[in-house]
């Protein structure tokens, strides 16, 4: 059963923790762009484009603050009620801003906001009056609730039965344009919000390369295959890998495989409440190592991080790569894809993803069977 969409009581709940943040800063509003932050706090989707549309959080009011004529639109969009403020096509929507805010006070800008939109406020209000309010939206994004997990959860299951149909419908001959425009198909048959976010089918040497090539290759017998996809669900985004071959894998493969499914693994035996990011990215590379892989980015071996959070944006924190001292708390989701590349030859990633309980960490989706049976059927 499809979960609910998140609820506007809980955004107002999100309103309320981030404003105990601003407090805890001294900041007195926070400026949202036409972001996936906007629509995490107040629910207001909006495509962004050169005029400004977006939201104002100050310590006792929600503004929204949009052009004059997409006033209407936005009044029929689902989203917390608040009031609404409108700018005129002569009009500097910086300006009107800057009023709301008043004439004393900082303001934190949502890190994704455009340059441009940047200086318009510089230009009103001074630099002195801005500052980064990356931190504080992302220090509340980095845990997701019950409510964002299911969604995710669904979407997941929804990519991983796509993965499924994928799978069987691969014969020597077939283009990987043709694979790509099915996945996107199913998708959207099955309820996403608008198909595919994004699909890599790459085969043979293709597969070296970790986000695909540009020409369009066909499936020829005894190539590696990898397909990596993903859709959204209420703007939660599911991601899931799997690489595979249709006919038994000789043993150089067969081994190879199985150790990038031993470095995958290595992760989630990694991922305890209290680890370091950082850590599970060594996990990875320590088993690399030990199969003379690597070591560092060098190949054959693991040219990228082992992994990356994901919610409302596809790569968003906390990211699994070295050195990151970040430390995994209940609520985190990440995904788990430590790939081996082998230049000129094929590339074997493996990816799923985690969520953090208090007891530890939970699969998503189950990891991959074998290269010859990649959903355990």
């Amino acid at each position: 059963m499809k979960p609910s969409r998140i609820s506007n009581d809980e955004r107002v709940g999100r309103l309320g923790l981030l404003r105990t943040a601003m407090d805890g800063q001294g900041v007195d509003a926070l400026l949202l762009g036409s972001t996936e932050n906007l629509r995490y706090f107040t629910g207001l989707d909006w495509h962004p484009s050169e005029r400004f549309c977006g939201a104002l959080v100050t310590r006792d009011a929600l503004t929204y603050v949009v052009p004059g004529f997409e006033r209407s639109r936005v009044e029929g969009l689902a989203k917390v009620d608040a009031e609404i403020e409108a700018w005129e096509e002569h009009e500097d929507s910086a300006r009107l801003i800057a009023s709301l805010l008043g004439s004393t006070g900082q303001m934190a800008l949502d890190e994704a906001l455009p340059l441009s939109q940047f200086y318009r406020l510089q230009h009103v209000l001074g630099a002195e009056r801005l500052v980064d309010g990356g931190q504080l939206v992302r220090e509340q994004r980095l845990c997701k609730s019950a409510a964002e997990i299911a969604l995710i959860q669904y979407a997941m299951n929804l990519t991983l039965d796509v993965q499924k149909s994928a799978h069987a419908m691969m014969q020597p001959g077939i283009r990987a344009s043709d694979v790509v425009a099915f996945i996107d198909q199913e998708h959207r048959r099955l309820g996403s919000d608008g198909g595919s976010v994004f699909c890599a089918v790459s085969f043979g040497a293709t597969t070296a390369l970790p986000h695909g090539g540009d020409q369009e290759r066909t499936l020829s017998p005894g190539d590696a295959i990898l397909v990596d996809t993903g859709c959204r669900v209420d703007g939660y985004h599911s991601d899931i890998t799997r690489t595979y071959v249709l006919d038994e894998p000789d043993q150089q493969f067969a081994q190879r495989w199985a150790i990038e499914r031993e470095a995958q693994q290595a992760v989630f035996d990694a991922a305890s409440i209290g680890a370091t990011c950082g850590s599970l990215d060594d996990a990875a590379r320590n088993v690399l190592a030990r199969h003379e892989l690597g070591p560092d980015y060098r190949l054959p071996g693991l040219p990228h991080r082992a992994g990356h959070g994901l919610g409302l944006d596809i790569h968003e924190e906390p990211f699994i790569v070295r050195g990151n001292q970040t430390r995994l708390r209940q609520g985190m989701c990440f995904s788990n894809e430590p790939m081996i590349v082998f230049p000129g030859q094929y590339g074997i990633r493996l990816e799923d993803h985690i969520y953090m309980t208090a007891e530890g960490p939970q699969w998503f989706t189950r990891p991959s069977h074998s290269p010859t049976d990649p959903f355990g059927s």
